[in-house]
């Protein structure tokens, strides 16, 4: 069967399941402001897949890709009651890098089923070491149930990476805090650039805390080195004297979009190519004799150079 590539050599090898558009914190950069104007998101109306018919999805793409790697997203993935059987259905699919992002509340909870079931690896959100500057960036409380999970899947033996949006005037004096913290821990951070999503859209520009700055940062208090970025990779790493390392995704001044090789699936059974994509490809009823051409419309949608921003709620695809 020939295989689905674009004119870069791109190919989809890791699915990115949105499982759910509901959270349990409003993040400033992924949330809208106020309740009324969530309410009238477009993207939060219709009916969501069955957890049957998400995971007859995946498996349907699987038969046809054979990704390699599976993260299961949100909205918040942890609201989700089925996570763990639908972890250990992928699993059973023969996919055994398994990886979560989470906001970390509930994740001291959810450690033993996550782990039984297979998961593998998580990435946590987590913006500030500081109990006021989280809360600012949350508009919610619950860092220490947050840390309390980081901990938590730690002690289970499972991965742990740390992603912290740094947003220029909000949180960017957290991100010596929060190497520090990771440096402690000896897990990874990666440091994220603020992406011109939702309601950021057309506005991300007063946030923008690029790359550069953030090394900057960096350098007053650490010596590090680059480590060559893997094909495919979403973050650029370094390396401290220490040995600890962090990366940032910078998608905006060292965008990645050459390899990118993500395909991403929403709670109701949509996919999209690109964060940078407004148009959802339904896969929902259709035709086996279709997947084909709809998985090369989603490839279609990718970028050559850059992402380019959207009015996609980070709520809606989980970033």
């Amino acid at each position: 069967m020939e295989a689905i590539k674009d004119h870069l050599g791109r190919t989809f090898k890791t699915l990115r399941i949105s499982l759910i558009n509901t959270c349990n914190l409003a993040c400033t950069y992924c949330s809208y402001s106020n309740e009324e104007n969530h309410k009238n998101d477009s993207t939060n109306k219709g009916a969501g897949l069955t957890p049957t018919e998400l995971m007859n999805l995946v498996i349907k793409l699987h038969e046809r890709l054979n990704f390699s790697t599976v993260r299961f997203t949100g909205g918040e993935p942890l609201l989700y009651k089925e996570l763990p059987a639908l972890i250990k259905g992928t699993r059973a699919l023969g996919i055994t890098d398994l990886n979560l992002t989470t906001n970390g509340l509930l994740l001291h909870k959810k450690v033993p089923a996550l782990k039984a079931a297979g998961l593998t690896a998580i990435n946590v959100s987590l913006d500030a070491t500081d109990p006021m500057t989280f809360f600012m960036m949350a508009r919610r409380h619950g860092l220490e149930q947050t840390l309390k999970g980081i901990d938590a899947a730690l002690n289970a033996g499972i991965a742990v990476k740390i992603n912290s949006v740094i947003m220029k005037g909000l949180n960017h004096m957290q991100v010596i805090p929060l190497l520090k913290y990771a440096a402690d821990k000896q897990i990874i951070i990666r440091f994220l650039e603020i992406m011109a999503m939702g309601h950021l859209h057309g506005k991300a520009d007063e946030y923008f805390f690029p790359q550069k700055e953030i090394l900057e940062l960096i350098s007053k208090q650490y010596r590090f080195a680059p480590i060559r970025r893997k094909p495919g990779a979403t973050s650029n790493y370094w390396q401290t004297e220490e040995g600890n390392i962090f990366g940032i995704i910078a998608n905006e001044s060292h965008p990645f979009c050459t390899d990118c090789d993500r395909l991403r699936l929403d709670a109701y059974g949509n996919i999209y190519g690109c964060l940078s994509s407004n148009s959802p490809i339904p896969l929902r009823d259709l035709e086996a004799a279709a997947l084909d051409s709809s998985l090369r419309k989603a490839l279609a949608q990718k970028q050559s150079t850059k992402f380019t921003g959207s009015k996609l709620s980070m709520l809606h695809i989980g970033g």
